[in-house]
């Protein structure tokens, strides 16, 4: 097996399996919780729409804590691929709901703000009304359901993620653009709460040490703003010259509609004793990582 697995010499240990592994969030959190009996799991090693699979590989390992990293994410594919979407964000998500509640486990699954529609003017709250509107939304959606299944889950609604490994992100696209001189295409219509991959991982390892009720968390950086904001943070940070290219959502054709206001709140994450950094802080510790500023 090519999971990968970390262990710790410390006392107490919690057993912890990361499914996703590989991805840029997978990756983050495996590297979180590096203290404790880690193990990541990557689709080469399960495949996580064989129900059976997963009941056995998740029984046989026991862990105290199940986090699912793995998704669907391709949202335009999404429309005509439907089956796949649902298949991995929905159907998969039940079976390690199941796993987790069969052994006793804590379950954390990672939902999205593209359950909701994007019609709000200010920050969502967790008890706001979904109402998603595309395949990928409604499929997060009932992830999210399946998820809240298992006795002990925590459903945590990230966004527009970035840093990590691979950095495949559109931030880092926008970084990239700006380094390279090159034009740079960004909404001013679409407002988002970015999420750092390294603060969602250290919010998970939170909540597995606090413990607060089990439910739904909105797990982004504080604040929001549209990309058009975003990529002029990132011009000022690097002191470049940038080419930036305001567009709106009516100037590109998508297949799958986008949520044009999607800024989540964070409230109920830091009653819980988890505060975020904001995103301008986030993006500031991203690029000195990348070893871009001093």
């Amino acid at each position: 097996m090519s999971a990968q697995h970390k262990r710790s010499n410390g006392m107490s240990r919690l057993r912890i399996v990361v499914m996703g592994a590989a991805g840029q969030l997978g990756g983050a959190v495996v590297q979180e919780f590096a203290s404790q009996d880690v193990m990541g799991f990557t689709r080469q090693d399960v495949e996580l729409t064989n129900h059976q699979a997963v009941l056995a590989l998740v029984m046989d390992l026991k862990p105290d804590v199940l986090i699912n990293c793995a998704a669907y994410n391709r949202v335009d594919d999404a429309e005509d691929d439907v089956l796949a979407a649902i298949e991995t964000n929905a159907f998969a998500v039940r079976s390690l709901a199941r796993a987790a509640e069969i052994v006793k486990s804590t379950f954390v699954h990672y939902s999205t703000d593209f359950v909701f529609d994007g019609a709000g003017e200010t920050p969502y709250l967790e008890t706001d009304q979904p109402n998603p509107r595309s395949v990928y939304g409604v499929s997060k959606l009932l992830g999210e359901w399946f998820a809240s299944d298992a006795p002990k889950a925590y459903v945590l609604r990230v966004e527009s993620l970035f840093g990590g490994t691979p950095a495949r992100s559109s931030v880092d696209r926008i970084i990239n653009a700006i380094l390279a001189g090159q034009e740079v295409k960004v909404f001013t219509d679409r407002t988002v709460s970015p999420s750092y991959v390294l603060d969602v991982a250290q919010a998970t390892r939170r909540l597995v040490e606090l413990a607060p009720d089990p439910g739904l968390y909105h797990c982004v950086n504080l604040g929001h703003g549209t990309w058009l904001d975003l990529a002029a943070h990132v011009t000022d940070l690097l002191q470049r010259k940038s080419h930036l290219c305001p567009i709106s959502m009516a100037d590109v054709s998508l297949k799958a509609e986008r949520p044009l206001f999607c800024a989540l709140s964070t409230g109920k994450l830091a009653e819980a004793g988890i505060s975020m950094p904001t995103w301008e802080d986030a993006l500031q510790r991203h690029l000195h990582l990348r070893g871009l500023l001093a």
